[in-house]
């Protein structure tokens, strides 16, 4: 019995040796361990240590970040590659950002997703040649895709859990990072068409919607709306409870958060989260990190 006691005791403080708790949002909090029906489920202090530590290793490295940026192909579709429409990866051709190698300008190697962060280098003939983050290498990409950051270091991250279904937001202040929220979530299910999982990675915050309207599956007819949304990368935005037409008002809570994915890409939050994530996370200044 002792030796279980002993335990526990070093696993809390080693979970609270990492980050200090000092919320901004303290609604609907979870624990660092916690159960969902028979499933263990936890805040990953560990690995969220570790990217942050890479991120800022990252930063250090490097004097001008920025991001990928081709929202609704709105910036022009990207070549194929070799024929295809989806690179080695997985990374699909619709909404992304062609990665050429520095030693061929004929056809891209690989597709970066948009919003995806990146170190700027230098300038080309057209060309910006950056550092992606997520996937490793310098590549060239046309300037049209690349958009610089309105900060030299983020010091706020967003973290989403996949596994877990829970997120959480840090902030650093002075040399320490902070816990801001720890909240369950929902993320994306992998079911096309019409479902698709949340894609892993690191962003920057693109942009926000009051409400973002959202498509009743496989027509152009308006369903509702998702209040609050932040959008991270292609279509995919943290926000929080589907409002359903005709229902109009907000809805606050909802009994599938935190459980499995069942969105469509975006992530699921409680209203009142939602809208704090929106107010304090900065376009341009903000992380993304689903893991």
């Amino acid at each position: 019995m002792l030796k279980v006691l002993l335990f526990f005791l070093i696993s809390l403080l080693s979970y609270s040796s990492v980050f200090q708790k000092d919320f901004l949002y303290n609604k609907y909090t979870l624990k660092d361990k916690y159960q969902y029906g028979k499933i263990n489920r936890e805040f990953q202090w560990g690995k969220i240590e570790d990217i942050i530590n890479s991120l800022e290793d990252f930063e250090n490295r490097h004097t001008v970040l920025g991001s990928l940026s081709n929202y609704k192909n709105y910036r022009g579709e990207a070549p194929l590659i070799n024929g295809k429409a989806v690179d080695s990866d997985g990374v699909p051709r619709y909404q992304g950002i062609p990665l050429y190698s520095l030693d061929n300008l004929e056809m891209p190697v690989k597709y970066g997703r948009d919003g995806s962060l990146v170190a700027i280098l230098g300038y080309i003939q057209g060309y910006r040649v950056v550092r992606s983050y997520d996937r490793g290498g310098m590549w060239y990409v046309p300037n049209k895709y690349v958009k610089k950051a309105n900060t030299k270091r983020f010091n706020k991250i967003i973290v989403i859990d996949t596994k877990n279904q829970n997120i959480c937001s840090l902030e650093k202040l002075g040399n320490k990072w902070v816990i801001r929220s720890m909240n369950p979530a929902t993320t994306g299910l992998n079911k096309p068409p019409f479902y698709m999982a949340t894609p892993k990675g690191t962003y920057v915050v693109q942009g926000k919607r009051y409400q973002m309207f959202y498509l009743k599956d496989g027509t152009k007819e308006i369903d509702g709306y998702a209040p609050y949304a932040t959008r991270f990368t292609r279509g995919a935005y943290v926000h929080g409870v589907p409002v359903q037409f005709p229902r109009v008002e907000m809805l606050e809570y909802s009994p599938t958060l935190g459980t499995f994915p069942r969105s469509h890409m975006c992530v699921r939050n409680t209203t009142s989260h939602a809208e704090y994530l929106y107010k304090w996370a900065e376009i341009d200044k903000c992380l993304v990190v689903v893991i």
